[in-house]
C-alpha cells in the first residue's frame, strides 16, 4: 500500500517544469509570512486597539477595495510590461507596506495604509496567474495551478500556526513577518527564477476563431465572473468572520484558531494534487467547481444545524476545504482556456477583480449582520447564497 502511494504522488506532480517549481517556492516564502489578514479582525476588535467588529469590517473591506484596483492594474501592466517586474515591484512595495500598516494606530490611517497596501499587493496576483500559464502546459496546467495553491496553503498553514503563536505574545509581530517575507520572495524571485521570452503557451480553445478578443466582451466568462463573485463572497467568510466565531461564540484562543485555520492548508497539502491528478479532464471545469460550492454550502450550515462544539467546527472546517479543492484549481482551469497569450493578464486581471470585489462585499457584509443581528443569521445567508451560486455554474454549464 505505501509504496503504491508513494508512486502515486510521485506521478501527481511529476512532469511540471522547472520553472513551475520555483514560482511555488517563492509563493510558499511569500505565504509563509501570511498573518495580517487571518488576524486582522481580532487585532482590531481587541482591546488595546478598541475598534468595533463594524469598523474591522470597513477595514477588510478596503483589503478588498484596494485589491479591485490592484487587480485592473496589475493585469495591464503584466500585459504591457510582462509577468516577472510586476511581480518584483508588488512583493517588494507590499512588504514595505505590511512593516508600515502595523505602526498605524488611528483608524483613518489604518484605513489608508490598508487600502494602498492591498492596491500594491494584488497587483501581484494578475502577473503571477500568468506566470503560471506561461510556464505550464495544457495538460498539466491545472496541476500547475495546484501546485501554486498547495505553496500557498502549505505556507498558510504554517504561517497560520506561527501567527497564533506571535498573535499570542505581540501582534505587531505579523506586520514584521508578513513584511518581511514579502521581501524574501521577491529576492528569490529576482536571483532564481530568470525570466523568459513571454510568448506564452496557447491551448486548443484559446485559438479558436471565437474567442473574444477581450475578456470584456466575453459574456461566457463575465457570467462567471458574476458567479465568482458570489462564490468567493461566500469563502471569504472562513478567514474573516469565522475566526471572530470561533473566539466570540466558542470562546477559542488565538492559538487554537491557528491550528484550526492550519488545518485547512494541511489538508490541501497532502490531498489536493493527488485528487486533482485523478481528476483533471474527467469532467468538465464547471462540474467540480458547482459541487465544491455546494460543500461549501454545507460546511457553513451545520454550523446551525449541529450544537457547536469541536468535533462540528473540525468536520465543517474539513468540508470547507475540500470545497475549496474542488473548485478553485478549476476555476483557473476555466478562465485560463479562454485566453490567448495577448490578453491573458486580461483576463487574469479581471479575474482577480472578481475576488477582490467579493473582498469588499463578503468582510464588510459579513461584520454587518453579525453586528445587527447574529453569528446565525449570517451562516443560514451563506449556505443559501452558495446554493443558489452552485445552481448558477450549472445553469452555465448547460449553456457554455
Amino acid at each position: 500500500m505505501l509504496p503504491g502511494l508513494v508512486s502515486l504522488y510521485k506521478t501527481a506532480y511529476g512532469g511540471l517544469s522547472r520553472d513551475t517549481w520555483l514560482l511555488s517556492t517563492v509563493m510558499l516564502v511569500n505565504r509563509s509570512g501570511t498573518m495580517v489578514i487571518p488576524f486582522m479582525t481580532i487585532y482590531l476588535t481587541q482591546p488595546s486597539m478598541g475598534y468595533s467588529i463594524g469598523q474591522a469590517g470597513i477595514v477588510m473591506g478596503l483589503f478588498g477595495a484596494g485589491a479591485i484596483c490592484g487587480g485592473f492594474i496589475g493585469g495591464r501592466m503584466t500585459d504591457k510590461f510582462g509577468f516577472h517586474p510586476v511581480q518584483l515591484i508588488a512583493l517588494t512595495g507590499g512588504g514595505i507596506l505590511f512593516i508600515t500598516l502595523g505602526m498605524m494606530k488611528s483608524f483613518p490611517l489604518i484605513c489608508i495604509f490598508t487600502f494602498l497596501l492591498s492596491v500594491v499587493n494584488d497587483a501581484f496576483r494578475p502577473a503571477n496567474s500568468t506566470a503560471i500559464a506561461h510556464y505550464s502546459k495544457e495538460e498539466n496546467r491545472t496541476r500547475s495551478y495546484s501546485l501554486n495553491r498547495l505553496a500557498i496553503n502549505l505556507g498558510w498553514a504554517i504561517g497560520g500556526a506561527l501567527g497564533g503563536i506571535l498573535a499570542s505574545i505581540n501582534y505587531h509581530l505579523l506586520f514584521w513577518v508578513d513584511g518581511l517575507t514579502n521581501i524574501a520572495a521577491a529576492i528569490l524571485l529576482r536571483y532564481f527564477l530568470t525570466p523568459s521570452p513571454e510568448s506564452g503557451i496557447q491551448n486548443k480553445k484559446s485559438t479558436e476563431q471565437n474567442t473574444p478578443a477581450s475578456a470584456f466582451k466575453d459574456r461566457v466568462y463575465l457570467a462567471f465572473i458574476f458567479l465568482t463573485i458570489l462564490f468567493a463572497t461566500c469563502f471569504y467568510q472562513s478567514f474573516t468572520t469565522l475566526p471572530v466565531y470561533y473566539k466570540r461564540s466558542l470562546h477559542m484562543n488565538e492559538f487554537y484558531i491557528g491550528l484550526l485555520m492550519a488545518l485547512n492548508g494541511i489538508i490541501i497539502v497532502f490531498i489536493e494534487m493527488i485528487l486533482i491528478f485523478q481528476l483533471e479532464g474527467k469532467k468538465e471545469n464547471l462540474f467540480y467547481i458547482r459541487n465544491g460550492t455546494l460543500l461549501i454550502a454545507i460546511a457553513f450550515t451545520m454550523l446551525n444545524v449541529f450544537s457547536s462544539s469541536i468535533i462540528i467546527v473540525v468536520v465543517s472546517m474539513i468540508l470547507l476545504t475540500f470545497g475549496e479543492i474542488l473548485s478553485m484549481p478549476f476555476m483557473n482551469s476555466f478562465w485560463i482556456s479562454r485566453t490567448v497569450s495577448a490578453n491573458r493578464g486580461q483576463y487574469a486581471g479581471l479575474y482577480t477583480i472578481a475576488w477582490s470585489t467579493a473582498q469588499v462585499i463578503g468582510p464588510t457584509a459579513g461584520a454587518q449582520v453579525v453586528e445587527h443581528y447574529s453569528f446565525r443569521v449570517l451562516w443560514w445567508l451563506i449556505g443559501s447564497l452558495s446554493v443558489v451560486t452552485a445552481l448558477g455554474f450549472r445553469l452555465l454549464q448547460q449553456n457554455s
